[in-house]
């Protein structure tokens, strides 16, 4: 178990321009160490996923919940939905179990089993707490994720409106069945939660289905972006986005 932090500090914030603001949790091991992305609209902003939960967005972060935020939920992963229910307006895809999600859980085997995923995914060194820190307050053994139903139920196609830019969601299954993106055309900037970022992409966990994400991944690797701003990891440009589009079509060609 790591050190006790001040829950205040758990968050790091970092501006990357274009209004656009990246915010993760440091004290988290990698494996769920998940993007927030704040988008300054004209009329209302925009919040893409809401972390692992551990600590509260809304008693640290009160400036994400000034301008009356829509958090768009690309997946029910708990390193994604943790802290959805601290936000009025939640949109998400109706595959997605928002409203009843699975306990989760801070311990890779216990979470391992829950999600079907490889727990030699922790790493050489395997942790049995998946945080290297603690937010003050924290109980690992009483972590549970809370529901967070969505208040609008959106798909392919559907438009989040901000006012001075305009995103189309995109559903991209695959990682999960309703895994959905956020696409600017205006502006070509991608949010594209877990479907793609420069890493092992995990595509064998209980639900995940390797033929959809081949579809997700052919279509991704001919979009017309500039940015793309995932779910983990740097946000990287539109040839990246076709080297691990294309890398994953070819380590997943069909049999025969």
């Amino acid at each position: 178990m790591g050190p006790v932090m001040d829950s205040s500090d758990w968050f790091r914030v970092t501006g990357i321009g274009g209004g656009i603001t990246r915010i993760d949790e440091p004290g988290v091991h990698p494996l769920l160490q998940a993007n927030i992305w704040h988008v300054c609209g004209r009329d209302r902003d925009l919040v893409v996923d809401s972390g692992l939960g551990v600590a509260s967005l809304r008693a640290h972060l009160p400036a994400l919940f000034q301008r009356d935020p829509v958090l768009v939920i690309t997946h029910a992963h708990l390193d994604h939905l943790g802290g959805a229910h601290e936000f009025a307006d939640r949109l998400g895809h109706a595959a997605e179990p928002l409203a009843d999600p699975p306990p989760g859980s801070l311990h890779l085997d216990a979470l391992a089993a829950e999600l079907g995923l490889d727990a030699a995914l922790g790493g050489e060194r395997r942790p049995d707490l998946l945080l290297s820190e603690l937010p003050a307050g924290l109980d690992p053994e009483e972590y549970r994720l809370q529901a967070a139903a969505p208040t609008r139920e959106v798909g392919e196609g559907d438009l989040v409106d901000l006012g001075d830019r305009v995103f189309r969601v995109l559903h991209l299954p695959g990682h999960t069945p309703g895994s959905i993106g956020l696409l600017d055309e205006a502006g070509g900037v991608l949010f594209s939660g877990d479907v793609v970022y420069d890493d092992v992409l995990l595509d064998e966990l209980t639900g995940s289905s390797i033929t959809d994400y081949r579809a997700t991944m052919t279509r991704l690797a001919g979009l017309d972006v500039e940015v793309v701003h995932p779910g983990h990891g740097d946000s990287f440009g539109a040839a990246g986005l076709r080297r691990i589009a294309s890398g994953y079509l070819a380590a997943r060609r069909p049999a025969g």
